[in-house]
């Protein structure tokens, strides 16, 4: 069965008990923890020894599963740091994004060598280590996904599959999705309004005010057998308050169980 979760991203004004509170009440199964330096860690990898103990009582106390971790970037002393405390936290999957330059082809061979190298070291953690295309970096649209699976074969490393950056790169998801679902072993979700390069405002994000047609998409996970995380990831809440960001999570969280529900997915 499908876990849905929430990258805690969206609660970025919040602590993470706050956050996990919240989401809890939105009716989601688990947590993404968002440790993005710069946007929001609510782990701050530095010190993640320091806080491993409070994190797992936030979540048990909330009957939250700690279903993923986003570090963003391809920095491999971070990653360490990511390694280590997935494999302490019970945490299965780090996500990361590509880095580089699109159509660069000097850039999509160096990101694949170093996620080559950051599988092997996720493995030695029993954590899988997953990339996402991401708009204008040097994996961001089907065929240099790939690119990226052929070349990796290591069974640490997987496809985060966000639907919105795919369709901002001028495709269909629920139509690429297929291609590469043989390795999608994460996934981020959040609608869009347009293919313009940013994925817009909250209100905009939230699954099923777009233009994405994630119904299709998720027919697509469910016809799969697709069983991994799926986790709302809706970036640029700043300033907004405790409600605001709270009513984006439960609306999509009830479009997307129902959704899923529907395709046997939940």
């Amino acid at each position: 069965m499908i876990s849905l979760g929430i990258n805690s991203v969206l609660f970025k004004d919040f602590d993470f008990a706050t956050a996990a509170q919240h989401i809890k009440l939105c009716g989601y199964d688990g947590v993404e923890l968002s440790a993005i330096k710069g946007m929001c860690e609510h782990i701050e990898l530095d010190r993640w020894r320091e806080q491993a103990a409070a994190i797992k009582q936030i979540a048990a106390d909330h009957q939250l599963k700690l279903l993923s971790m986003e570090v963003a970037e391809l920095n491999e002393t971070r990653l360490l740091l990511a390694f280590e405390a997935a494999a302490e936290l019970g945490i299965p999957i780090v996500n990361v994004g590509p880095g580089g330059k699109s159509d660069v082809e000097e850039d999509l061979q160096f990101t694949i060598e170093k996620l080559t190298r950051m599988a092997k070291l996720a493995g030695e953690y029993g954590v899988t280590l997953c990339v996402k295309a991401h708009v204008g970096g040097s994996i961001y649209n089907t065929s240099t996904s790939l690119s990226a699976m052929e070349s990796i074969a290591d069974s640490s490393f997987g496809i985060d599959m966000d639907p919105s950056h795919i369709y901002r790169a001028g495709e269909n998801p629920e139509q690429a999705l297929p291609a590469v679902i043989s390795r999608v072993k994460h996934i981020h979700i959040r609608d869009c309004s347009g293919r313009q390069a940013g994925p817009g405002s909250i209100d905009k994000q939230a699954c099923g005010r777009g233009d994405i047609d994630l119904i299709g998409y998720c027919q697509v996970l469910a016809d799969s057998g697709y069983d991994g995380p799926v986790c709302l990831e809706v970036i640029g809440a700043n300033g907004h308050s405790l409600t605001e960001v709270s009513i984006v999570a439960a609306e999509s969280y009830g479009y997307l169980n129902a959704v899923l529900r529907s395709s046997g997915a939940r």
